[in-house]
């Protein structure tokens, strides 16, 4: 043992100094010729520490390229799919294509018709032709505002394709949309909705998120969490990193971003509602109902993919004066004109459905 500059040797004390020249000649002499010709033993020492210290190649190919590569493609997303949602202005990332996202709408829209199927209203049923109506006319004031839209901002894309309004039978109140312009009404919705200018504020709804392109910002999305999960996966194959990242993300990124996005259909719900004749103020009534009827089973907003309905009901108060006046701009005259053609289709309507019924 080595300790105070002295070694032990034969059982006597040496001073060190001495002992260390004599292991080097004992050594010397029991050294083939090759090794001696190899170069000192400090040198091959510190050239074997240096080769031990290196990165094996399999770490480089198996770690870091996938690393690189993965953080390549996060840092051009980010870089080349900055977007801004039309009408509120929020940056976002938006990486997909408008066809792309048109084309995943359709397949799933044939999905659902086929599952439905025994439970789709016929289009001459009467509400069915409520929903064809109200749909339509929020329809064209979307395709007005996203026109207006595009003229101060050329790259915002848009589906112009017709509007699809299918009506499924059914006790859930609900109501969703899919790109490419295919909107879904559950008949349990009609529970909280009791005239034209409340459908149009849930209608107005669903088509705010096809204009805002929402569908799309969810697959960017679920691209970088499958970018990011694969990245967490690579730098710590005990995937505790991964454990705790996945419900990171859920609550502090995805589940307030949805909330984000149902605020904002709402908001440009209300625009187009106004713009189309539908008194903007119904929207407070039907979530109002829906609030009433909710009682102490919604669970806390921050675990919602929705904002609760204090949220939404005080946001309405917030942007209410703009949306009531876009309603009555040019003194209510031209509302006022579009509403007695609205109440005379209604009456034809239901002229039709009794005569169906006699």
């Amino acid at each position: 043992m080595i300790g105070a500059g002295w070694v032990r040797v034969r059982g006597s004390r040496t001073p060190l100094r001495s002992s260390i020249r004599r292991i080097q000649s004992e050594s010397s002499n029991r050294v083939p010729p090759l090794a001696k010709r190899s170069g000192s033993g400090e040198q091959g020492h510190q050239g074997h520490s240096r080769k031990s210290k290196s990165i094996p190649p399999y770490l480089v190919l198996g770690v870091g390229v996938p690393a690189m590569a993965i953080t390549s493609s996060l840092a051009y997303i980010y870089s080349s799919c900055q977007d801004r949602v039309p009408y509120t202005n929020r940056q976002r990332l938006l990486a997909t294509d408008n066809a792309y996202e048109i084309r995943l709408g359709d397949q799933q829209y044939k999905q659902l018709l086929q599952k439905y199927q025994e439970d789709i209203l016929p289009p001459s049923h009467r509400a069915s032709v409520t929903v064809q109506r109200v749909g339509g006319r929020i329809a064209h004031a979307a395709g007005t505002f996203a026109r207006q839209w595009k003229k101060s901002n050329p790259e915002f894309e848009y589906n112009d394709a017709p509007f699809t309004y299918t009506v499924v039978r059914s006790d859930e109140a609900n109501a969703f949309v899919l790109p490419g312009n295919h909107v879904f009404v559950l008949t349990g919705l009609f529970k909280y909705v009791n005239n034209e200018d409340e459908l149009a504020s849930i209608l107005g709804h669903e088509t705010s998120h096809v204009i805002a392109r929402h569908s799309g910002e969810r697959l960017t999305e679920g691209l970088l969490q499958a970018l990011i999960s694969r990245l967490s996966i690579v730098i710590d194959p005990s995937l505790t990193l991964f454990s705790i990242l996945v419900p990171a993300q859920t609550f502090l990124y995805s589940l307030p971003h949805s909330r984000e996005q149902e605020e904002e259909a709402d908001q440009i719900g209300l625009v187009l509602a106004s713009e189309a004749c539908y008194d903007p103020k119904a929207a407070k009534h039907v979530f109002s109902r829906m609030q009433d009827d909710s009682g102490q089973r919604m669970p806390p907003e921050f675990l919602s993919t929705h904002p609760s309905y204090d949220t939404r009901l005080t946001l309405f108060d917030k942007w209410m004066p703009e949306a009531i006046e876009r309603y009555e701009r040019d003194g209510g005259s031209k509302c006022s004109a579009i509403r007695s053609e609205m109440k005379r289709a209604r009456i034809v309507a239901a002229q039709m459905h009794d005569r169906r019924g006699a």
